[in-house]
């Protein structure tokens, strides 16, 4: 599953864990049904919110495995090859003002 469609799903998800199943006549009359009231759903969603985003971060680091961007590796790809003699000056030039646009 990609990162775009985890996140969203992820927070779609969050209204339908919060909610309690109790069954009939069960319900406290506080406001998340379990008797802590606003600070209680509050420090529910501070939590989950804390573990998506634990989540993410994870997700985003282990992705970044420190290989440099395309358009840095192409120019030492053409630097490596002109200090190889597999290019001349003049075509190095070319490619490199061909990368630079």
């Amino acid at each position: 599953m990609k990162l775009k469609t985890l996140i969203p799903t992820l927070l779609a998800s969050l209204p339908a864990s919060m909610a309690q199943a109790d069954g009939p006549g069960s319900w406290t009359g506080h406001m998340w049904g379990s008797g802590y009231g606003f600070m209680g759903g509050f420090m529910m969603l501070a939590f989950w919110g804390a573990v998506i985003a634990l989540i993410v971060f994870l997700v985003l680091r282990l992705r970044d495995n420190g290989t440099p961007p395309p358009e840095s590796d192409a120019r030492e790809t053409l630097r490596r090859r002109f200090a190889n003699g597999e290019i001349d000056e003049e075509e190095f030039r070319r490619l490199k003002a061909t990368l630079d646009e």
